[in-house]
């Protein structure tokens, strides 16, 4: 056996000449893929991004050695065993990758030179003489991968196999002085190799990259660059049948990509026909003062749910979504906004809140930055189709609002968790889909749910809006639903100040005068109704109004309370029972009177929809009795209404799904004694 001087002093030399190289060949790849945005003039064409791609790899391995090894060969026993260390080795080779870009998935096949080269830490022999031990082993290596890009863009993860073939087993050891004798003659070192080496290896990585785009679309071929960075865990990494080394290998290196492009075929421009003006009428109502108001603080509950139309993974029109720089004027309180009594006007009040739902959870989720929320959707077509549902609302949170995407979790269903449609119907499947294209909003973050509630079903935190016959104006734009994705107002007054408030997505709403007046008793103003149009124009519509502040009522009528439920279903008020005992119950006085109205929506028999309005309205004063009984309160009383499904008494319409689920109540007014 050869024997040379080697000096190695431990892990000190794990940097080897290998190293060069890869920078070499990083920047290269830097400077190659500049250059060639410069080498040709844009051409008109378009291509798309390549699928196939195909080009070269380059890295270093930082590998970490673990475990014992001692017996290096058939005739060499060292003193004492080597156990740990680290060196740097080079990473060379093709490789190959298919990826569609309007997809996640894909997959990635590289090969080549594989160095696992390291350095033991210096030992210390029986005799007192320091030992060294570098390895130089280097294997060819195959590793198949599954590509997944999380969120469809240049950030890819990856994972696969590693099969490696060994190719070099050498090493160096080298025997030291003892501090105690330093005229000693040094011994020789040992040049090597390893026995009992395993001639193959199967193990695993797991990885990242990012695809740094070189080539415009402009260009056929196109060049992309790709840093990435890996592990290799040790379980499948033992370079020997004997002992227990083993090793862990962190490669970091980048891949210089290169494939063709599709041509985009160029479609005709034919010219749009001219826009015109939807035909909207736009009128406002402000009524004269009433000093002998009463009024009703209301509680409105917020569903967690967002339905989506048929065949459509896009958020509903009906929903208010604001631009980015819209974000920052949002106001909950703008949300309280006055109507009449009259059921219509309630629903209009309350739609417009429940319309706002994104907008909520987007401010609510501001302004308690630990809050996470999971998006469930569900679609008849599929998961995939429900997921794609939750993605857009997931957009919207996150490049609208600004939430960290990371709070947000996604999933597809093919039906909710909690479903309106149950195995074996047969009837007005219509609908019942129709309330089952959603996307739930599941959290586990007190600060966005219902007090006392929770489960898959828990409403968000509700609203409170103060009904009352009060200075409300009310503004009517006749038609705004079929014409407008959405209008708002700029109320301008004498001095010419403006004022804006909205968007609005229904036909009528109502702001309070003093949302108007401020601190003012009355005044002259111009109000303009800003329409965006379905066809992309924008309706301006303009009249004059005066408003006057009503006097405040000087006494509170009582307080309203609203629970829901999911389709036909009366006992599930079961899991309101602490919300309406802790909350509804402790705001009933002495002598109090509880009007409690029972609702369903539109679908079933009207006969059974009227007994179920029964049953869910019975159970509310049930647990309502029960807990004034534990509070002694003995002199309140009850009046039950059930309703059923009937329309002239109905609190929404049946139109819409989220209608529907908001029919599915029961309305508690508790009013004091007078």
């Amino acid at each position: 056996m050869k024997s040379t001087t080697y000096n190695n002093k431990g892990s000190r030399n794990a940097w080897s000449p290998n190293t060069f190289s890869v920078k070499a060949l990083f920047f290269g790849a830097l400077i190659f893929g500049a250059g060639t945005q410069f080498t040709l003039q844009a051409q008109q064409d378009q291509f798309t991004r390549p699928s196939w791609r195909f080009g070269v790899a380059a890295g270093a391995n930082f590998n970490f050695n673990q475990g014992l090894t001692q017996q290096l060969n058939s005739s060499l026993t060292v003193p004492a065993g080597f156990n740990h260390g680290n060196g740097v080795g080079l990473f060379l080779g093709p490789v190959i990758e298919y990826h569609r870009p309007e997809s996640r998935w894909g997959m990635m096949l590289q090969a080549g030179y594989d160095s696992r080269k390291s350095t033991f830490d210096q030992i210390t022999t029986p005799c007192n003489c320091p030992a060294d031990l570098s390895t130089d082993l280097s294997y060819l290596t195959v590793e198949p991968s599954l590509r997944f890009a999380p969120f469809k863009n240049n950030f890819y993860l990856y994972a696969g196999p590693r099969f490696a073939f060994n190719q070099t087993k050498g090493f160096t050891y080298q025997l030291g002085i003892n501090p105690n004798f330093p005229d000693q003659a040094p011994t020789p070192a040992v040049n090597g190799e390893f026995s009992n080496t395993r001639q193959s290896l199967v193990s695993m990585q797991i990885g990242a990259g990012h695809d740094i785009q070189l080539s415009s679309q402009n260009r056929k071929v196109q060049t992309i660059l790709s840093p990435f960075i890996a592990i290799q865990p040790y379980f499948g990494q033992n370079p020997r049948s004997s002992e227990t080394w083993t090793l862990t290998t962190l490669r970091v290196g980048a891949a210089l990509k290169f494939g063709k492009g599709r041509k985009i075929p160029v479609v005709a421009q034919v010219p749009a026909p001219p826009l015109v003006e939807p035909a909207v009428e736009f009128a406002v109502n402000s009524p004269k003062n009433n000093p002998g108001a009463t009024s009703i603080i209301e509680t409105f509950p917020i569903r967690n749910y967002v339905y989506f139309d048929a065949g459509s993974s896009t958020i509903p029109n009906r929903y208010v979504t604001l631009e980015k720089n819209q974000v920052k004027d949002f106001k909950a309180d703008q949300l309280e906004v006055f109507a009449p009594k009259e059921p219509s006007g309630r629903a209009n009040r309350q739609l417009m809140v429940y319309y706002n739902v994104l907008n909520i959870l987007g401010d609510r989720m501001e302004k308690h930055p630990a809050t996470t929320i999971k998006l469930a959707g569900s679609s008849e077509k599929g998961s995939q189709e429900g997921e794609k549902m939750a993605e857009s609302v997931k957009t919207y949170l996150v490049n609208n609002w600004g939430i960290d995407g990371s709070r947000i979790a996604t999933a597809g269903l093919t039906q909710p968790k909690i479903p309106s449609k149950k195995a074996g119907a047969t009837r007005e499947l219509d609908l019942l889909l129709a309330d089952d294209r959603r996307v739930s909003i599941e959290s586990s973050s007190p600060e966005l749910l219902m007090e006392f509630k929770g489960g898959l079903d828990a409403p968000l935190k509700p609203v409170s809006l103060a009904e009352q016959e009060e200075s409300y104006v009310t503004f009517d734009v006749d038609g705004a639903e079929d014409a407008f994705n959405s209008w708002a107002l700029e109320v301008k007054d004498a001095q010419g100040k403006v004022q804006h408030f909205g968007p609005f997505t229904t036909d009528k709403v109502s702001l309070s005068g003093e949302e108007i007046l401020g601190s003012k008793a009355e005044g002259e103003y111009t109000v303009t109704m800003v329409g965006q149009a379905k066809n992309g124009l924008t309706v301006r519509k303009e009249t004059p109004v005066k408003v006057v502040h009503w006097t405040p009522p000087t006494n509170q009528e009582g307080n309203r309370y609203s629970v829901i439920y999911e389709f036909n279903d009366a006992k599930a008020i079961a899991t309101y029972e602490k919300y309406l005992t802790d909350v509804v119950a402790a705001k009933i006085p002495n002598g109090g009177t509880v009007i409690i109205y029972g609702h369903t929506d539109s679908i079933g028999e009207e006969a059974y929809n009227l007994g179920l309005s029964q049953a869910r309205a019975n159970n509310v004063k049930s647990i309502l009795e029960q807990s004034l009984l534990k509070a002694g309160i003995t002199d309140v009383k009850f009046v039950v209404n059930e309703f059923g499904e009937d329309e002239k008494v109905s609190p929404f319409k049946n139109k819409f799904p989220e209608e529907r689920a908001y029919n599915r109540t029961v309305i508690i007014d508790v009013i004091p004694a007078k």
